[in-house]
């Protein structure tokens, strides 16, 4: 085998014990050390120069950003998350005519599209979703990212929530629970418009948590103008609550109606 490929396989060979242990820290490292041999082979993008080795490194190139994406997940770095699919991503879509697709294809392209949905980059999202063939569509990994935005465009986001139970790999935890974070805001927010309090049997119902515990963290956490007592979620705590202005709707109507007379008149 080629010395450079040698010394690579060696590397991956030590990056993936470390991940085993959950080694992270010695896994970033070496992927640091994993990238800079990459550099060395000419038959990687975006060259392509069709050498002798072209298939065993270009294999090996997209294995170890495969790597580097779901160490990204682990490490919870959504920043290396976006910049290592990137650099993984032309191994998907230009290598298709040089080497056996990846077994790990449809998983880190379905984990792309639910952090976008994370990230609320929704046009982005279907961008993405364009660029897959009918086949793709049908995976688990991308239905379940799909399923998931029909769902949070719905405004079903119990559905949301219960998709955590069922997630097609348990990389997909990560976001799943920033998504559902994100879900739980958007209720929030919502309720503390409608109601001026709710019971906690009520609030734990509507923010779909299973404990009065849960409930209380959740509000000391990211809500502490909220206040708990008597039983009760009150949305503003009672020595700041303001009375509310009554909307002057008679007054807003006659000005409306005077508004129309006037542009009447000039045509």
């Amino acid at each position: 085998m080629d010395p450079q490929l040698t010394e690579v396989n060696q590397f991956l060979g030590r990056f993936t014990a470390a991940m085993t242990r959950r080694d992270f820290t010695n896994c970033d490292s070496l992927l640091v050390q994993l990238k800079v041999l990459l550099t060395k082979f000419p038959s990687l993008p975006p060259s392509f120069q069709k050498t002798p080795n072209a298939v065993q490194e270009l294999s090996i190139a997209r294995e170890i950003y495969e790597h580097a994406v779901v160490l990204s997940v682990k490490n919870e770095d959504q920043d290396a998350f976006e910049r290592d699919f990137h650099q993984l991503k032309p191994y998907y879509t230009d290598t298709r005519d040089i080497i056996p697709p990846s077994s790990q294809e449809y998983q880190i392209l379905g984990l792309n599209l639910l952090r976008l949905l994370v990230q609320n980059r929704i046009a982005e999202f279907h961008t993405e979703l364009e660029l897959l063939s009918s086949s793709a569509l049908e995976n688990p990994c991308i239905k379940h990212a799909v399923e998931l935005e029909q769902s949070f465009m719905e405004g079903a986001y119990n559905r949301v929530l219960s998709a955590r139970q069922s997630v097609p790999n348990e990389t997909y935890v990560y976001f799943m629970d920033l998504l559902a974070k994100t879900v739980r805001d958007e209720i929030a927010a919502c309720s503390e418009k409608a109601y001026a309090y709710l019971s906690i049997t009520d609030a734990k119902r509507i923010l779909m948590f299973s404990s009065d515990q849960e409930l209380t963290n959740y509000v000391t956490q990211e809500h502490i103008e909220w206040e708990i007592k008597n039983g009760s979620v009150f949305f503003q705590k009672t020595k700041e609550s303001s009375p509310c202005k009554e909307i002057p709707s008679l007054q807003l109507i006659n000005q409306t109606l005077s508004y129309a007379r006037e542009l009447e008149r000039i045509v």
